[in-house]
């Protein structure tokens, strides 16, 4: 019995009153609450089970449906009371299923432990979640295709090592995080299998002892699958730990694509420019305009890796089937959920606004990023690669030294180089040809960008 006198589910063994600080240090219902629909969908389909084994009679059931309807719709419409002694979201159903139906809540719980309860409530949860965020991905990706198409002619500098390196197409960088994505949302969609199997009818840890059909609860409740091992069921908490490394990737992917359009909107690239709904000034600089959004989306993806890393090492330790610290599982995964779904809409609102400086991107194209296109030019006279990298390496060197660019050599100066240079040399200082000859499967080419948005829209539709 508690210090305010209310029955607790598990009380019936304790005779001494627990310590109010015990008590509070104990209670979830004040994150767990956020599961009161899964509690109670949970609920009504384990009446059901109970009424087919003949545990609980038609009226009862019907009774019991009704009462947990009425609590759900306190909760929806804000009015629910949360009372002293309701230390968790199925208590706290529990109590005010009794206050509205009476003795016969008493029933409910026959056979069902709050072991095999709450991991159905998460599995209900996540799962809606899961559905939730693939649409949030998908709207992101569907932005960057959008943006990609519109801007398909625009050329920048592509980067390694944050040197520039070989002229590529906008789109192309865009598609690259949309590709990302799309293996994110994969990875949900694959999850999703292993996310919807049913714990409930695990009992305690050694099964139900009322022989309720679990097949027909996973049917009624939209699970794929049944957890085949009573222990197991109750004990698993994988699919938390699978869905936090996936968020903690997905945020990695909105993560790098922020640092990205963080360097390209300083004025030293100023290749695009934020829409005001997502910068900030500064309180003292009237001139700053800060990439805010992105500097937030950058940091949340430390806050979801955090997460994950949090709840495995309370996982790691744990001996079989339930165990207290399973309490820390539930917070972690309603912090993911949060900072996803808040981060992947607003990624999608930054791309979808983003106003970019196409003259600027075209002024960074230098001759010395075509100096890869001069030792390919070679490579098609016959010459070697190894031989035409030293070569271009060369030409390099010489405008280095002359101080003009790789593209202001003479055909004769090149000659001097290699006697396979020909008039037709001149032709490579085209940094639009230069891109179209990536035309093979993944390349900047225009055609290649173009397969790789159609590709895309086909897997958006």
């Amino acid at each position: 019995m508690s210090t305010s006198g209310a029955k607790k589910l598990w009380g019936g063994r304790f005779s001494g009153e627990t310590d109010p600080l015990m008590e509070a240090f104990n209670e979830s219902i004040h994150f767990d609450r956020r599961m009161f629909a899964a509690d109670i969908r949970g609920s009504q389909a384990y009446a059901k089970a109970l009424c087919r084994q003949g545990i609980l009679t038609a009226d009862e059931q019907q009774a019991l449906d009704s009462g947990l309807s009425a609590v759900l719709a306190e909760w929806q419409a804000g009015k629910f009371e949360i009372r002293s002694g309701d230390e968790d979201i199925h208590t706290a159903n529990e109590r005010r299923l009794g206050e509205i139906v009476g003795a016969v809540a008493g029933k409910l719980h026959t056979g069902r432990s709050r072991n095999d309860q709450v991991a159905t409530d998460m599995r209900l949860w996540l799962r809606d979640e899961v559905e939730a965020l693939l649409g949030f991905m998908r709207e992101l990706v569907g932005a960057l295709v959008e943006r990609a198409q519109r801007d398909v002619d625009v050329l920048m500098p592509g980067y390694t090592h944050l040197q520039r390196a070989q002229p590529i197409r906008w789109s192309h960088f865009l598609l690259s995080y949309a590709f990302w994505f799309q293996q994110d949302a994969q990875r949900l969609e694959q999850f999703l299998p292993r996310l919807n199997q049913l714990p409930l009818g695990s009992g305690a840890l050694a099964g139900n002892p009322f022989q309720v059909d679990r097949e027909w609860l996973a049917q009624e409740l939209g699970f794929s699958s049944v957890a085949p091992n009573s222990l197991y069921g109750t004990s698993d908490r994988d699919f938390v730990a699978e869905f936090l490394f996936h968020g903690s990737l997905t945020m990695i992917h909105i993560s790098r694509l922020a640092e990205d359009l963080i360097i390209y909107s300083t004025a030293e690239f100023g290749f695009v420019q934020l829409a005001d709904a997502y910068s900030t000034g500064s309180s003292l600089m009237p001139q700053k305009k800060n990439p805010d959004s992105l500097e937030l989306l950058r940091g949340k993806s430390g806050r979801v890796f955090g997460d994950m890393t949090g709840f495995m090492m309370t996982y790691k330790g744990l001996p079989s089937t339930y165990n207290k610290d399973m309490q820390e599982d539930k917070e972690p995964m309603f912090d993911a959920v949060d900072t996803l779904t808040g981060s992947l809409q607003i990624t999608t609102a930054v791309i979808a606004t983003l106003k970019i400086n196409a003259d600027k991107m075209k002024q960074c194209l230098t001759g010395d990023m075509l100096a890869t296109d001069l030792a390919e030019y070679l490579v098609r006279k016959g010459v070697p690669f190894r031989q035409t990298h030293h070569i271009s390496g060369a030409a390099v060197k010489m405008a280095e030294d002359r101080g003009c660019q790789i593209s202001d050599l003479s055909v004769s100066d090149l000659k001097t180089l290699h006697e396979a240079f020909e008039d037709d040399v001149l032709l490579v200082w085209n940094f639009e040809k230069s891109v179209d000859n990536r035309s093979s499967i993944g390349g900047t080419s225009r055609v290649t960008v173009q397969a790789q948005i159609d590709h895309l829209k086909q897997w958006l539709n």
